[in-house]
């Protein structure tokens, strides 16, 4: 019988909900249409994602870091929808997409978001995405179109002129993450050179098929990575069946929830290893190739309960993978609107709280859109002149360091 006991050096980082696609329904069918999931998208992702937590585990090294790049991917796969010219190839690179045509992500996307919605009784999950553009702008009706049609994204017209409007944003986040992430647009962010917020939204609870012991938590010691310990509410299991792998310097278990078909998988490098030698062999072919090794044994399993939130700018973590084009204001999103796009930033924001019960998860990205083109935003001391432009003629000129 093994004891896997988390307070050895674990950091929330390595805390992998396989609710963002569970691979044993990569190529499952939906019940609902009679759609096939594509295996191919399933497989982009999870590479995307690996790519994507890589780069942020450079960024914050030593720190939490919890993200669902399903919700990332999401967005961004709306954002494709506008792409041209290089920026498109550029996006396909970053987010793997190179093998599929346009129609076959939308229509991959379509099928795998009404496949994960509410898989459970025990489950809740939902997805959400919205877009919420300029009213003064004129887009591109096959890009709205499509982003209705395959994604669900409600539309919505606002006034960018008025700075109130953000509230109407936060808004629809708070309500589709059912109130566990709010305030991830700022009053700054709103102005009238914008285009479009693109916003997913994701939705988890899932309760454990076989919950812990509310009476049996108990303040444990958990091991630091610098060595240091302090003390934390582990919750600790009977002695269950669950799935297990013993893997080359760690030990890994799959936690579900309800029928089974959704689980936490929690990985635990040995007390001789560390996070760092860990996170040297996460890529999706050992991913794929641990997951097919998972078999039943007797195990007890300690956990910590935990809540945090995690909230960060994948500006820096993206244009590292390659999509810097995107972030230029010589981006091309033709199939947006005509004068010019480009993105402004792209901000992630997630929430999870693991207990007793089971767990609470939530995800919001949001890809904010500004007009393209040369912007001349004159907020620093400058030279003006007054000329006439027939005889050529300057009538005035001055510095101003310090306008009253």
């Amino acid at each position: 019988m093994r004891t896997l006991c988390w307070a050895n050096g674990l950091s929330l980082s390595f805390v992998l909900l396989s609710w963002i696609c569970p691979f044993g329904y990569a190529q499952s069918t939906n019940e609902s249409n009679n759609e096939v999931i594509d295996s191919r998208l399933v497989s982009v992702n999870t590479s995307f994602g690996f790519k994507l937590f890589a780069e942020l585990v450079k960024q914050d090294t030593g720190k939490n870091i919890f993200i669902s790049p399903s919700s990332i991917a999401i967005a961004l796969a709306m954002t494709y929808n506008s792409a041209g010219g290089e920026t498109k190839e550029a996006m396909a690179k970053t987010l793997e997409l190179q093998g599929m045509s346009l129609e076959e992500v939308n229509q991959a996307n379509a099928a795998l978001m009404a496949m994960l919605e509410n898989p459970d009784q025990a489950v809740q999950l939902e997805i959400a995405n919205s877009l919420w553009a300029n009213k003064d702008i004129t887009f591109k009706p096959d890009f709205m179109k499509r982003n209705e049609k395959f994604y669900g994204a409600k539309v919505t017209k606002l006034d960018f002129g008025d700075p109130s409007v953000f509230a109407a944003i936060n808004g629809w986040i708070d309500a589709a993450t059912r109130g566990k992430i709010d305030n991830v647009v700022e009053k700054v962010d709103i102005s009238i050179d914008m285009v479009l917020f693109i916003i997913n939204a994701v939705y988890f609870k899932g309760i454990w098929t076989v919950q812990f012991n509310k009476e049996q938590t108990e303040e444990h010691d958990f091991i630091l990575l610098d060595g240091n310990k302090k003390k934390v509410p582990m919750m600790m299991s009977q002695s269950k069946r669950f799935t297990f792998l013993r893997g080359e310097k760690f030990q890994a278990a799959s936690l579900p929830y309800g029928s089974g078909r959704m689980s936490m998988y929690i990985f635990l490098p040995d007390s001789d290893s560390s996070l760092e030698e860990f996170h040297q062999n996460l890529n999706t072919e050992n991913w794929e190739n641990w997951m097919s090794q998972f078999h039943n044994q007797e195990v007890v399993v300690a956990l910590p309960r935990f809540k945090l939130e995690y909230e960060i700018k994948l500006n820096d973590t993206l244009k590292a993978l390659g999509m810097g084009v995107a972030f230029d204001r010589r981006a091309n999103f033709e199939n947006m609107c005509s004068g010019g796009a480009f993105i402004d930033y792209v901000k992630h924001k997630t929430f999870v709280e693991v207990n007793e019960a089971g767990t609470e998860a939530a995800a919001t990205t949001v890809v904010k859109m500004k007009k393209g083109g040369r912007t001349l935003y004159v907020n620093r001391p400058f030279f003006c002149a007054i000329r006439d432009n027939k005889t050529g003629a300057v009538l005035f000129m001055g510095f101003i360091v310090n306008p009253q």
